[in-house]
């Protein structure tokens, strides 16, 4: 066991400097020297990277490094090294855990995640090389610990622990599935309103990293589906026996490679947005990134971030909306309602598009009943057609079966009269619909 390091508060600021770079070099020492054939770059040895950088990074910071001629340039590599460590961390979780999403049409996924692992280890290697002659000039020594393959194992075996924990509370399961499910629809229609859906070339994502998706918009969607998948553990898979449901399976893994893909994408993007693009004015911060792009190209963590990591993140939302819908019409609570039509216009436009929007609010399956035939009440379109039979036919009341929460807001609606007066004037709905307004 390694001995404790004992710093001595009077000790100066080189002196600490080579005691808190010590476990750091020896990663970047390793990462130079590992052998291309054995599996070197494990989850554990990129753990041990983020750790070790992170805290060198910290005492960097504290001293003022960032303001420093002399120290800035090590500074960065090292915030260089977490950053795509931190990446290369979820790409690695990403590569391990995918089989057992049980996922179908994955078009060529995997074959994309080895593309990108292996950037990302060129990556490190070129930053670290340029990291221990950065250390050789600032005169830190090299330590002469070095890590070995056997230090960083990575996970051998796909045995798992028997499910023998059971805690049902099926009532209440469903209806968490049904507000995860909701919320799993609300995120892929937003996230596919980018247009992520087909590669793009260089130019093209120029102009839209940052300027149209950035770290922040990164972020924000992380959190959504980081609350997604943590209620989905929290209320669904509870019980390990319960994930005996292929659905629930599956469910669970759409959401969680969507999350482990916007970690990767959130990352990349801190690191080109913070060390390849927006660095500054001064001479200083020019040289600076001008010598990390020779290690890193921009051309590069671009396409990754975009070509892979934005394209899969549209299409495993994409792929996985039909197994949400599966799963929300079979857990929402069902029933129908017989209202009345708008009175002197009748079915028209405007009562279609809020009747549509309610039904497109909650995800859930809602049919329009007109005698015998049926109509998609999520669709405008239906609605409307529906709309002629009604007229044609002089019929005074319409039947709305499906998810009862879209019919308790149909029935409010059909009461102030689909939200319009006689002369088809749009009027304040009621504060239960008020999202109709968005």
């Amino acid at each position: 066991m390694q001995e404790p390091v004992i710093v001595d508060h009077k000790a100066s600021f080189s002196e600490k400097a080579q005691i808190f770079s010590e476990e750091f070099l020896q990663c970047c020492i390793y990462i130079c020297k590992t052998e291309r054939e054995r599996e070197t770059f494990t989850k554990k040895l990129y753990a041990k990277m983020v750790s070790s950088s992170k805290l060198l990074e910290d005492f960097l910071d504290f001293h003022g490094a960032k303001n420093n001629s002399n120290w800035y340039y090590y500074r960065e590599l090292v915030s260089s090294v977490r950053n795509l460590s931190e990446a290369s961390y979820s790409q690695k979780h990403i590569s391990k855990r995918f089989p057992l999403y049980d996922l179908e049409e994955t078009e060529g996924f995997e074959e994309a995640g080895h593309t990108t692992h292996k950037f990302l280890i060129e990556s490190l290697r070129r930053i670290s090389r340029n990291i221990l002659k950065e250390a050789k000039r600032l005169q830190i020594k090299l330590p002469e610990d070095r890590f070995s393959w056997d230090d960083f194992l990575g996970i051998s075996t796909q045995t798992s622990l028997e499910f023998d924990i059971d805690d049902k509370n099926l009532e209440e399961e469903k209806k968490n599935i049904v507000k995860i499910t909701t919320e799993f629809f609300r995120v892929a229609k937003e996230f596919e309103a980018l247009g992520f859906y087909e590669p793009y070339s260089s130019a093209q994502i120029k102009s839209i990293v940052p300027s149209n998706f950035n770290e922040q918009e990164a972020r924000r969607f992380e959190m959504v589906v980081h609350s997604l998948q943590s209620s989905f553990d929290t209320y669904v898979n509870r019980s390990g026996l319960r994930l005996q449901d292929i659905k629930l399976k599956r469910l669970r893994g759409y959401i969680s490679i969507v999350l482990h893909l916007l970690e990767l994408t959130r990352r990349l993007l801190h690191y080109y947005e913070r060390h390849l693009h927006n660095v500054g004015y001064k001479d200083i911060y020019k040289r600076v990134r001008d010598r990390l792009i020779k290690a890193v190209r921009p051309v590069d963590i671009l396409d990754r971030i975009v070509n892979y990591g934005l394209y899969y993140i549209w299409y495993f939302l994409v792929q996985g909306q039909d197994l949400a819908q599966e799963l929300l019409n079979e857990n929402t609570e069902q029933g129908s309602i017989v209202v009345g039509l708008p009175q002197e216009l009748g079915l028209h436009s405007r009562p279609a598009m809020l009747v549509a929007k309610i039904v497109q609010h909650y995800g859930g399956q809602v049919e329009l009943w007109v005698d015998s035939d049926r109509f998609d009440a999520s669709s405008v379109l239906d609605i409307q057609w529906a709309g002629g039979k009604i007229q044609k036919e002089e019929i005074k009341e319409i039947a709305f079966k499906g998810d009862m929460r879209a019919l308790k807001d149909i029935r409010i609606l059909s009461s102030v009269n689909y939200g319009e007066d006689s002369m088809g004037k749009g009027i304040p709905l009621p504060k239960e619909l008020s999202y109709l307004k968005q």
